[in-house]
């Protein structure tokens, strides 16, 4: 606000949070059934944006057979105890970037 004593005006600061990028892309990864795979992938910032982990089309979430990790910008994705259902395509979604392996 600027304020004269007789007149006044006044602005507004909107800020956007700028978009994150994934700069450490995700990996293939080979285990044997029944151990761990872990994925992880690393942005460009901190973000409050939505990240998304995926096995094929699905949607996962954290649960007693996948572990989700956020640490600063890295993600991670822990599938325990593989079996040969989980083989295929793991992809990592934040924004308009995404990373498969």
């Amino acid at each position: 606000t600027c304020d004269t004593g007789d007149q006044q005006t006044t602005a507004a600061v909107q800020l956007k949070e700028p978009a994150a990028t994934i700069v450490e892309r995700l990996k293939d990864v080979a285990t044997y059934e029944g151990e761990d795979a872990v994925f992880e992938c690393q942005l460009s910032r901190e973000t409050a944006q939505d990240a998304q982990w995926f096995l094929g089309d699905v949607p996962l979430q954290s649960n007693e057979m996948n572990e989700i990790r956020v640490q600063g910008t890295r993600h991670s994705l822990i599938l325990r105890k593989v079996t040969l259902e989980d083989c295929g395509s793991i992809s990592f979604k934040v924004g308009q970037h995404s990373s498969a392996a």
